[in-house]
């Protein structure tokens, strides 16, 4: 039966991955501050990082009933319970990976340092070498199916959508049953500690012909791990940590519904902070707005983000604005930042676990440029922080920065669109 343990896994992160992460483009190149604490967070793990990964297979599974039990402990996830009767899996492997505790007590000591941008660059090298282990525990598990006759499903972890994240502690306990010798354990919100780990759970099949013929049930798309001689698909993307939300957003173009104006009112020649392939996805795809009867201006935004714990939980908080008629040069009249309908993951940010109130009130009281025009966001001096979560100041207003430009941006498009007929 399967059974491996690695203390010295390679951890050669891939550019590519280590940029998603840090929220880069993927034809961006690093240069400047951002190559030098790049290299620095690379070169520190390297030499102080203790990786490691375990695996083992295990027989006992079960699909009856509707049910998903894996020797003996039943878990609540019904997406992956789909996925392995789907495919018809026989056994399951569970696996725990972690790139070690001292890259956050490293990141930690720079956060009280008060040295931010190493922190973060720190913080997201550590999270990009956990995805690096479970796809380098991927290809040997497929390495060893291959020769089998089996087949790999992908990888699913609580805490993913579809798998609640109270049952990390029973997959944990499921884990160290056996020869599993690290110090690793579960908190009470359901992360782990050393944070930068992730527990996971990999079906096996003897219907191989199955899984070619479903994509979904086809572990290649979202692995990342190049020259692989088992991949069956190219890659594609990596594994998304949330769901669709295009539904929910129309399209910039369909909000003028008023008269022409061949005089601009904002400045079409602005430079932006981001680059305007992402303010075009952002404006199609997050932006919703919406004219009223007096030419006023509903926005909301809704903003994709993941936890700073716990390889990054998925959250989402909606954006809204008002602003005023384009003859009182769209100013800014209400705004508010809050979760998302229906959103869980906000409530594992560590600020939000520390005092959940307290970054409430801060969040909502923030409403920078509100009584300026949109055009102010241009002139806007604020510093860059690409933290996907809430807990500090500087993020939260790095985030208000992107939305008001996204939305300077889908006006400055339909301005143009409604002078050019």
């Amino acid at each position: 039966m399967l059974e491996f343990y690695d203390t010295q896994p390679e951890t050669n992160v891939q550019e590519t991955e280590y940029k998603r992460l840090l929220g880069y483009p993927v034809e961006f190149d690093l240069t400047g501050r951002a190559r030098e604490l790049a290299d620095w967070a690379r070169r520190w793990y390297i030499e102080n990082g203790k990786p490691w990964i375990y695996a083992r297979q295990i027989n006992r599974l079960d699909l009856l009933d509707g049910k998903l039990m894996i020797a003996g402990v039943e878990f609540s996830s019904k997406k992956l319970h789909a996925q392995l009767l789907r495919a018809q899996a026989h056994a399951a492997v569970v696996v725990a990976v972690s790139a070690g505790r001292e890259c956050e007590e490293k990141a930690r000591q720079l956060w009280l340092e008060e040295k931010p941008d190493e922190y973060f660059f720190l913080e997201i090298y550590g999270s990009a070498v956990v995805e690096h282990l479970i796809t380098n525990a991927g290809a040997r598990l497929c390495a060893w199916a291959e020769q089998q006759g089996h087949a790999i499903l992908p990888h699913y972890s609580p805490g993913y959508s579809g798998w609640e994240i109270e049952d990390q502690n029973k997959l944990l306990n499921l884990i160290c049953q056996k020869n599993f010798r690290e110090e690793i354990h579960v908190l009470e919100t359901g992360m782990l500690w050393p944070k930068k780990s992730l527990l996971a759970v990999f079906g096996i099949t003897q219907h191989v012909n199955q899984v070619r013929r479903l994509r979904e049930l086809v572990p290649c798309e979202s692995c990342s791990m190049p020259s692989c001689r088992y991949r069956r698909l190219p890659y594609g993307r990596a594994r998304k940590l949330m769901e669709e939300v295009s539904q929910l957003q129309a399209r910039v173009d369909r909000i003028s519904n008023g008269a022409a104006q061949s005089k601009s009112i904002l400045d079409h020649h602005g430079k932006y902070s981001i680059s305007v392939r992402a303010l075009q996805k952002w404006s199609q795809e997050r932006l919703h707005l919406k004219v009223l009867a007096d030419r006023s201006v509903q926005a909301r935004f809704r903003y994709a983000g993941t936890t700073c714990s716990n390889l990054g939980r998925p959250l989402e908080y909606d954006y809204h604005l008002k602003l005023a008629s384009a003859t009182e040069g769209y100013k800014i009249i209400e705004m508010s930042c809050a979760p998302a309908p229906g959103d869980a993951g906000h409530a594992y940010m560590c600020e939000y676990i520390r005092n959940g109130e307290k970054l409430a009130r801060d969040i909502a009281g923030e409403k920078p440029l509100l009584g300026c025009s949109l055009n102010e966001v241009l002139n806007w001096n604020r510093q860059f922080s690409p933290s996907g979560c809430f807990c500090d100041a500087v993020s939260r207003e790095h985030k208000w920065g992107l939305v008001l430009e996204v939305l300077h941006y889908a006006l400055v498009q339909n301005e143009k669109r409604r002078n050019a007929v």
